[in-house]
């Protein structure tokens, strides 16, 4: 912050805001998550894009976690490939919300999840995401009433659905509250004899390897 003093010359000094409205102080993500949250009506709904470490940290994420489930319904997370944000090695979810007024129970019953990462490869220039790309993600969803929903996956008869539900109870039983939920099986890694393309491998490794590098940068700038 930068003001005058009574002699009138310019100084600056550090700024301290504390947020009452924020359950945890920490990173950006996760400070980003409770912003939007706190900026919305008691009757607001938001669908946040964040990256994966917002479903998984523990410490302060874990709290803004379950505050989340416990404070808004959270109904739905739609994981998201690498390879259509310009910065490489992206891994993000978006994050479907309903604020909701205080309550002595945890609004959120159930989190729908659409696996839209697993098997699935885009780049920027030869595959770039198109909204046709979204289509059975918005048929899942069901806009029009999303309390009418049915699973695509079933562990005997389809096994490879991509759109799959679990209970507030599951979640909260997780280790840290993950929300980091998976289950499809990398094909490319059970199947050698079909592979991606090499050009759609190297760019995986790529992304994989930045996303890492990014995490670690991320981790020395808060030492």
């Amino acid at each position: 912050m930068t003001f005058t003093n009574e002699e009138g010359e310019q100084e600056k000094d550090n700024l301290t805001y504390n947020r009452q409205d924020f359950w945890a102080t920490s990173n950006k993500q996760i400070n980003f998550v409770q912003h939007i949250r706190s900026m919305l009506k008691s009757t607001g709904r938001a669908a946040l894009i964040v990256p994966d470490n917002v479903l998984f940290e523990g410490g302060a994420g874990e709290a803004v976690r379950k505050k989340l489930m416990e404070n808004t319904e959270l109904h739905t997370i739609l994981r998201l490939p690498t390879g259509i944000f310009y910065a490489n090695g992206i891994k993000a979810n978006v994050l479907f919300f309903d604020n909701r007024a205080a309550s002595p129970d945890p609004w959120t019953k159930e989190v729908w999840y659409y696996d839209y990462r697993t098997n699935i490869h885009h780049t920027l220039k030869k595959k770039p995401l198109s909204s046709d790309d979204l289509q059975d993600f918005i048929a899942c969803f069901n806009p029009e009433n999303r309390h009418q929903r049915a699973e695509t996956w079933n562990e005997q008869s389809n096994p490879e659905g991509c759109w799959r539900k679990f209970s507030y109870d599951q979640i909260i039983a997780r280790d840290k509250t993950s929300l980091d939920i998976f289950w499809l099986k990398d094909k490319s890694l059970a199947d050698l004899d079909n592979l991606s393309e090499p050009d759609d491998l190297v760019a995986e490794i790529i992304d994989n390897v930045e996303a890492g590098l990014a995490c670690f940068r991320e981790i020395a700038g808060s030492l």
